[in-house]
């Protein structure tokens, strides 16, 4: 009779403490999106007035009326697409063969160990190490093939830690079929794992990405240029991100400088947001195939 009352009171601390901790994650978690949707609002309020078609094929001026963001837009486009091209296939290879093919030994650990340290690194890091290498050493200029390629090593540890994490959720009774069937392994790791593991591949990469086009620190140690009166056409060219121009709105003094840096944070959120919808489209795509 003791016991049961003893576990019975027990129970009864454990339900009281799981419900507190319930209620303070619940407020945490609401006070993070209340202070977002607050900045989105504000924010959006901001930019409504700036928010015009002028706005959006114009290039950048001195003067608040004359200022678009074309040149910045259309180079951040520039960028993140050819970062997607560079890092998917090696990203993708590199997690299939550490997973698929490399030996589990030491070597592997100290290479899986590296790469998820490189995800930490500061992204100012691997601007100068772009700087470096692409810009001095390969003697590629301040273009946007340099900066895709900085990008690329900004991003790849992270599409490689997610594509690795996404081809081990696949059954290992699924390769184990595929060679029941005769298939070799490349044969299982095509037409089984990758169509299975790709919902996963894909949301990682899109994630890499959304950062990629965010980030301004890298792209200043490449190409600082903010008043551009072109916009890139071929992947060697000059080029300006909307991170560097929307901060170096916000750092002069008039105020309709800063309703336009408010414009220029709406298109890239926007950018951002179609970036996602593709992933999920792609990803719900791939899920219903590897299901049906």
């Amino acid at each position: 009779m003791a016991l049961s009352t003893r576990t019975g009171r027990r129970m009864g601390r454990r339900r009281v403490a799981a419900s507190i901790f319930y209620w303070l994650f619940l407020a945490a978690t609401l006070v993070g999106v209340l202070c977002l949707a607050v900045l989105l609002v504000d924010t959006i309020i901001d930019a409504i007035p700036y928010l015009k078609w002028h706005f959006m094929t114009s290039y950048a001026s001195r003067f608040a009326s004359k200022a678009g963001l074309l040149a910045p837009l259309v180079g951040s486009l520039w960028l993140i697409g050819l970062t997607a091209v560079l890092c998917f296939p090696i990203g993708v290879g590199a997690a299939i063969y550490l997973e698929e093919y490399a030996p589990k030994h030491w070597l592997t650990t100290v290479v899986q160990v590296n790469i998820a340290n490189l995800a930490g690194v500061p992204s100012i890091v691997y601007g100068l190490l772009g700087l470096t290498l692409f810009v001095t050493w390969f003697a590629l200029g301040r273009g946007v093939l340099a900066g895709a390629l900085t990008m690329t090593l900004l991003v790849l540890p992270v599409v490689i830690i997610t594509s690795q994490e996404a081809i081990r959720t696949v059954p290992h009774a699924f390769r184990e079929a595929a060679y029941a069937l005769g298939a070799t392994r490349w044969q299982m790791v095509r037409s089984v794992v990758l169509p299975s593991a790709m919902p996963g591949v894909l949301t990682g990469t899109i994630l890499a990405l959304s950062r990629a086009i965010g980030e301004a620190a890298p792209v200043i140690a490449i190409s600082a240029l903010v008043f551009l009166r072109f916009v890139p056409t071929s992947p060697m060219d000059r080029f300006s991100v909307l991170p560097i121009q929307i901060y170096t709105w916000v750092s002069l003094p008039q105020r309709d400088f800063r309703g336009l840096a408010a414009a220029g944070i709406v298109v890239l959120l926007v950018v951002l947001v179609s970036m996602n919808s593709v992933a999920i489209y792609l990803r719900n795509r791939f899920q219903r195939r590897s299901e049906g």
